[in-house]
C-alpha cells in the first residue's frame, strides 16, 4: 500500500487512497515575480498540481507574497540554512515548506518552525538528499545515511507534537534511492515525495527517473513525484504525467506500437507520431489504449485489448474498435481513416 496517512497541501489531499500528485520546481529568480508567476502558471497548465520554489533569504519573502497572490495552485517554499526564512515563508502564506536536515537541524530552530507551522496549518517536508547528509550518519551505508537523516528530523518534529509531515530521501543513484525509501517505508507511514535527484539532462533523466521512480511506484512506495530534469521544468511535468499514465496509475491515453521487424508492412513510426500528435492534448478520465501494429502476428491479439487498434498487412490494414473488427482499408487510405476515427472518438 501507499502511505496511509493523509496530509493536506492547500486544497490537495496527499496520501491514503488519493491519486498520486505531480510536482515540479521553478528555475526562475524568485525575486523576478512576473517570470516566476508565468512559469508556475505554465507548469500548472502542463499538469503540475504543486510547484516548489527556492526561498533563499529574507529578501525573497516580499516577492514570495506577491507570487502567492497571483497563482492558483499550492506552492512549496524550499528552505536551506536559515530557519527564519522558513518561518517568514509560513507567515507569507505558503502552502508547505521543505527543510533540509543536512543544514537545518538544531532543536531550538526546529521548535520555532513547528510553532508557526502549527499556527498556520502548514505541512513540513523533511527532504534529505545525498549531497547534504547529516554529519551523524556519514559512516553509515549511503542508503541508511539518507534515510536516517530524514527520520531523525521526523522524530524531532514528532517530539513537538507535529505530524503533518512529508518525507523525501533522494539520491542521484536509483538503487540507493530505492533502498532508502524502502527503509523509511518500513518505519513510518507519512506520505512520501519520491524522485531521483540530479538525474541529468532530458534523455538521461527519463531513463534514470523511469527506472528509479518506476521501481518505487511498482512497490507501492510514493504519494507525490517529481522527475528532475536539467533545463525546462515543463518537461518534468509532461514526463511525470506520461510515466504515471504508462504505469496505469493515472487515467489517460496510452499509445502502444510494435518495435517493427521484417514482417512490418506499414510505416509504424510515422503513423505513431501522427497518432500521438492528434491525441497529445486530449484530456480524459478513462484509460484508453491505442495500438499501432505492423503485421498480423501480434496485431489482432493486441487489438482485443485496445480501444482503437491497427494491424497492417501487405495490401490493407485492419482497424479495430473496442476489441472488435471494424473494417479493412487500403494502406493509402489508412491515415485518413484513422484521423477520422480519432476525431470522432468519445474520449469522456
Amino acid at each position: 500500500m501507499f502511505s496511509k496517512k493523509v496530509v493536506n497541501v492547500g486544497n490537495i489531499k496527499i496520501g491514503g487512497e488519493n491519486p498520486l500528485v505531480i510536482q515540479s520546481m521553478t528555475n526562475t529568480d524568485t525575486k523576478d515575480v512576473l517570470s516566476t508567476v508565468n512559469q508556475i502558471n505554465n507548469l500548472s497548465n502542463a499538469g503540475a498540481q504543486i510547484v516548489r520554489l527556492s526561498v533563499r533569504d529574507l529578501e525573497d519573502i516580499e516577492p514570495l507574497k506577491k507570487i502567492i497572490k497571483n497563482v492558483k495552485i499550492p506552492l512549496i517554499a524550499d528552505i536551506h540554512f536559515n530557519y527564519k526564512v522558513a518561518i517568514e515563508s509560513i507567515k507569507a502564506g505558503i502552502s508547505k515548506i521543505r527543510i533540509n536536515p543536512g543544514n537545518i537541524d538544531k532543536e531550538d530552530k526546529i521548535k520555532e518552525i513547528v510553532k508557526y507551522a502549527k499556527e498556520y496549518k502548514v505541512p513540513i517536508r523533511v527532504g534529505s538528499n545525498s549531497g547534504s547528509i547529516s554529519k551523524k550518519f556519514l559512516n553509515s551505508s549511503p542508503e541508511k545515511a539518507l534515510a536516517e537523516s530524514a527520520l531523525e528530523q521526523v522524530k524531532l518534529l514528532e517530539k513537538f507534537e507535529f505530524e503533518d509531515i512529508f518525507i523525501s530521501a533522494k539520491s542521484s543513484d536509483a538503487i540507493q534511492t530505492f533502498k532508502a525509501y524502502k527503509y523509511i517505508k518500513e518505519k513510518v507511514d507519512y506520505p512520501l515525495h519520491i524522485g531521483i535527484t540530479e538525474a541529468g539532462i532530458y534523455e538521461d533523466s527519463l531513463i534514470l527517473s523511469s527506472a528509479g521512480i518506476g521501481a518505487l511506484l511498482l512497490n507501492d512506495i510514493g504519494d507525490t513525484i517529481r522527475i528532475s530534469i536539467t533545463g525546462d521544468p515543463i518537461k518534468e511535468v509532461i514526463s511525470a504525467n506520461k510515466l504515471l499514465t504508462l504505469l496505469g496509475l493515472k487515467k489517460g491515453i496510452r499509445v502502444i506500437s510494435c518495435p517493427t521487424c521484417a514482417r512490418t508492412e506499414i510505416n509504424i513510426e510515422e503513423l505513431v507520431k501522427k497518432v500521438k500528435k492528434l491525441t497529445n492534448n486530449i484530456q480524459t478520465n478513462k484509460n484508453i489504449n491505442i495500438a499501432v501494429m505492423g503485421c498480423i502476428v501480434n496485431g489482432p491479439g493486441e487489438a482485443k485489448h485496445s480501444d482503437i487498434a491497427i494491424a497492417g498487412s501487405k495490401q490493407t490494414a485492419a482497424i479495430y474498435q473496442k476489441g472488435k473488427f471494424y473494417k479493412n482499408v487500403k494502406k493509402d487510405e489508412l491515415e485518413n481513416e484513422l484521423i477520422n476515427l480519432l476525431n470522432n472518438y468519445k474520449w469522456e
